[in-house]
């Protein structure tokens, strides 16, 4: 048992996946910063002086009262878009490199639709002659 948790553990993707946790977490700090000490003063500048945090929605009263922080939510919100966004650019940028790594080195054939080999003259599944 302990064998296959070791294969498990150190396969490539369970790698990939620690890693990529770890820089969300980091990249989420930056982000949170990001939203809460440029974008939200400045929105709070252009709306006049509007404390979002402060936005919030008192139900009931004395002990029994509960608090609706919206504000803090939309704060949240923002967080999320700006880094979903970030996200899909970056993803974006990496898609367009990984297309100028790959090499073609097939193609397909026009008779039998098989995938053959770049410099082949003629088709080796149905050898029909392809430019």
């Amino acid at each position: 048992m302990i064998k296959e948790f070791k294969k498990f553990a150190l396969q490539g993707n369970m790698m990939d996946l620690a890693v990529g946790v770890i820089i969300g977490g980091a990249f989420k700090g930056i982000v949170d910063s990001l939203v809460n000490d440029i974008f939200m003063p400045l929105i709070s500048i252009i709306t006049g002086g509007i404390n979002f945090d402060k936005w919030k929605w008192v139900i009931g009263s004395g002990k029994n009262a509960a608090t609706v922080t919206w504000g803090t939510f939309l704060s949240n919100v923002l967080n999320f878009i700006i880094m979903a966004f970030v996200i899909f650019l970056m993803i974006k940028a990496m898609n367009k490199l990984r297309k100028k790594d790959e090499e073609v080195t097939t193609k397909v054939c026009p008779h039998c639709k098989s995938e053959i080999d770049i410099e082949a003259t003629k088709c080796p599944h149905c050898t029909s002659d392809v430019q």
